[in-house]
């Protein structure tokens, strides 16, 4: 019984010690972080950025999530504000029937942006995929990122470290359902991101240039 209250003393202690950790890196990110998120699209900057919207949940028949909605209708915004001319469509694209790019250009066509200035990216499974390829593929060099305020630390830092400036612009506009669950999975994935830019390279999807004027 000793033994196995050492044992699971150490295990806790040591459980303790990786959520500190966690914590740091987190700490680390979000202030690195900080000064690059800007609100409201009045807010951002004009610098000649390609606007990234990330991917998220598309339902059935090609409608966008609440969540992806937003995204679609921030950026649509950053453009007609003069702030972006070109965005950049980065999501998932496993099957014929699960297209999240497409879904998100027909979205932003429908808000008035013309399909010329809408590039897309079919391979951006994860938040690292979508930043290696920004840079290596459409060899962007100036973005910015939309996405849910949860999320946007994690994404320039990750283009940041790949090699694209990227600032973020919040595109919260409504309260989601599982916003708890996204901040816990968050905290975690924070730290993934992290231990992958500086420890464990993730591979990602390669493919033929497509650069994007800017």
């Amino acid at each position: 019984m000793k033994k196995f209250l050492r044992i699971l003393l150490w295990l806790i202690s040591l459980g303790c010690l990786a959520l500190f950790v966690i914590y740091l890196i987190n700490l680390q990110v979000s202030s690195y972080s900080k000064d690059k998120i800007y609100k409201s699209v009045e807010a951002a900057p004009n610098e000649n950025r390609i606007a990234i919207v990330l991917g998220a949940k598309v339902w059935d028949g090609g409608v966008p999530s609440f969540v992806l909605e937003d995204r679609i209708i921030t950026a649509v915004e950053l453009y007609k504000a003069g702030k972006v001319k070109k965005l950049l469509m980065s999501g998932d694209n496993p099957t014929k029937e699960y297209d999240e790019p497409t879904a998100m250009k027909n979205y932003a066509i429908k808000l008035g942006v013309p399909e010329n200035d809408i590039a897309l990216d079919f391979a951006g499974r994860r938040t690292y995929d979508t930043c290696y390829r920004a840079k290596e593929i459409f060899e962007i060099k100036k973005a910015i990122m939309v996405s849910q305020e949860f999320h946007l630390p994690r994404s320039i830092y990750l283009c940041q470290n790949i090699g694209v400036d990227a600032v973020g612009i919040i595109s919260n506009r409504r309260p989601y359902e599982g916003e708890n669950y996204w901040a816990f999975r968050e905290f975690f994935g924070v730290a993934s991101a992290w231990f992958e830019m500086n420890f464990i390279p993730f591979e990602p999807i390669k493919g033929n240039k497509e650069p994007i004027e800017q």
